[in-house]
């Protein structure tokens, strides 16, 4: 991903109402737009966080005093330098083609250099789980060629993420062992961190097994982002430490900024949030099956394993075959909807019908809540629908064009809207707004974040099933939609018109601004 300045700054300050400590903000000396970070930054005010500057040990023969980056990371206003350096003899021989005496000397030297000139440095000693592997007593060299430098912590990478949980332990014990060795019972001894990739899928369980042994510093990133398969996941490894291990990090009211500020990072870096996500997800905390949601209704410990509102997310009871009135009737009292018992027994049975036919409804909430207010007897038509046609021409020069026609009845008025798009959904939805956003303005709002078809029964080639989901959005909140039809286009239009009833009913916005409310008292 490549993010603007602006746009990094924006991710800066999101991590500081967070509440994290330390935020490695980038390489000054790479280019321009790191650069020009950096200015940016020296003039923000931020609430608790300090910015670190990333850098390299020097070049080889040349002087700490000489090396141009080292020279911009002095100059850098940032308080802390994170310097990464060498471990492994193989890099040595295939990288940086230098001895490991000279290596040494890199790394202490550079570290001198910085903190002479009033920089306090981290290290982050590249590869040093292959290092250990390989040659356990050089790697250890190099964290005390780190600490000799003036170093206040020495972080232990991961770098390849191939370690596992148990050998993440045992390396950090012994690194701490040796550095306590080295120098007992003094006060000033550096802390040990530990940076990991994702690469075995094991990157938030090493870095809690590194704490586990000893080490006081966990690097992360936000969502997990990083190079091939990601780095630690910060929004994973936070919750954990503070939640599971008792670790005090951060206080609980920014604790429960957790979900919001992976939201927004997500949506800076245009990455739509993972629903899965473990802590943040939208599925984090949602349960399907009826024996869960019952457990869950009489007490959510029973399968939940903390409270969501802890971290800023909120419980969610989704609707499928497997649902009884209970859940039904629990999801009705959400949205404001009024439903008897007789109400519910008839909405379970058809969601059972419908789900049989291919629809779902754990991924569109808006579609069920509509289905709960037809049974219900709350439910207000937006429209009623005359005819709508859509028509495709492929020209000879490779042009395509789409144009819709809709027909529609709005409270007694006729409307006949034809539009152009870049498609059929695309086309019909522009008509079918054109027609009513004359009498409803605020439906002008609303829009499509993601088109999503399925086809359910492959076997029957063009001929198949499609299920259509939409998700929707006003710019506060957002809602998802269903359609299923042999004809994706009949799918399309059924999904969309759902979107936009849902957000004409009464009571929804209501019901969902008190919802978001609950799930952040």
């Amino acid at each position: 991903m490549s993010l603007s300045a602006a746009e990094k700054v924006r991710v800066v300050h999101a991590l500081d109402r967070l509440g994290v400590h330390f935020i490695e903000a980038g390489f000054p000396a790479s280019n321009p737009k790191e650069a020009e970070l950096f200015e940016i930054l020296a003039d923000e005010e931020l609430e608790q966080a300090q910015v670190c500057a990333f850098g390299m040990t020097r070049r080889r023969d040349v002087a700490a005093e000489d090396d141009t980056a080292l020279g911009i990371l002095v100059s850098s206003f940032a308080p802390v330098c994170t310097l990464v350096g060498k471990t492994w003899a193989l890099h040595l021989e295939k990288v940086t083609r230098v001895s490991r005496d000279e290596n040494l000397g890199m790394i202490r030297d550079s570290i001198a250099f910085l903190s002479g000139e009033g920089k306090r440095v981290f290290y982050d000693a590249e590869h040093f789980f292959d290092a250990w592997r390989d040659d356990g007593a050089y790697a250890l060299e190099c964290l005390r060629a780190a600490v000799e430098g003036g170093a206040e912590n020495v972080t232990l990478c991961d770098t390849n993420g191939a370690t596992l949980p148990r050998d993440v332990e045992r390396a950090t014990a012994a690194a701490l062992e040796a550095l306590s060795a080295d120098d007992p019972g003094t006060s000033a001894r550096p802390t040990v961190g530990i940076h990991t990739h994702n690469d075995a899928e094991c990157a938030v369980a090493n870095s809690l097994a590194a704490v586990g042994a000893g080490a006081t510093l966990v690097q992360g990133t936000a969502n997990g982002y990083g190079e091939r398969c990601g780095n630690a996941n910060l929004f994973s490894i936070l919750p954990a430490l503070q939640l599971k291990l008792g670790l005090e990090c951060v206080p609980a009211e920014r604790m429960a900024r957790l979900t919001e500020t992976a939201h927004l990072i997500d949506e800076i870096c245009n990455l739509t949030p993972d629903p899965d996500q473990a802590y943040v997800g939208r599925n984090a905390f949602a349960h399907k099956a009826g024996m869960h949601a019952a457990g869950v209704q009489a007490d959510a410990r029973t399968f939940e394993h903390l409270d969501p509102r802890l971290v800023g997310n909120s419980r969610e009871v989704l609707i499928s075959e497997l649902s009884g009135r209970g859940s039904v009737i629990s999801h009705a009292e959400r949205a404001g909807i009024e439903l008897d018992e007789d109400a519910a027994v008839r909405a379970v049975e058809r969601v059972k019908q419908l789900e049989h036919r291919g629809y779902q409804y754990e991924a569109a909430d808006a579609s069920f809540e509509l289905l709960l207010r037809r049974e219900a007897g709350e439910y207000e038509s937006l429209f009623r629908l005359e005819s709508f046609r859509v028509v495709t021409e492929k020209r000879a020069d490779g042009g395509v064009e789409t144009e819709a026609t809709v027909k529609i009845w709005v409270d007694g008025q006729r409307f006949l809207r034809t539009a152009e798009g870049n498609g059929p959904v695309n086309a019909l939805d522009r008509a079918l707004r054109d027609a009513i956003t004359e009498l409803h303005p605020h439906l002008a709002d609303i829009e499509l974040t993601n088109y999503k078809v399925r086809i359910l029964d492959e076997h029957h080639g063009t001929g198949a099933v499609t299920r259509v989901l939409l998700d929707s959005s006003d710019g506060t909140d957002e809602w998802g939609s269903i359609g299923v039809s042999e004809n994706i286009i009949e799918a399309s239009w059924e999904a969309l018109v759902d979107s936009l009833e849902y957000a004409f009913q009464p009571k929804a916005a209501a019901a969902t601004s008190s919802a978001f409310a609950r799930a952040r008292d």
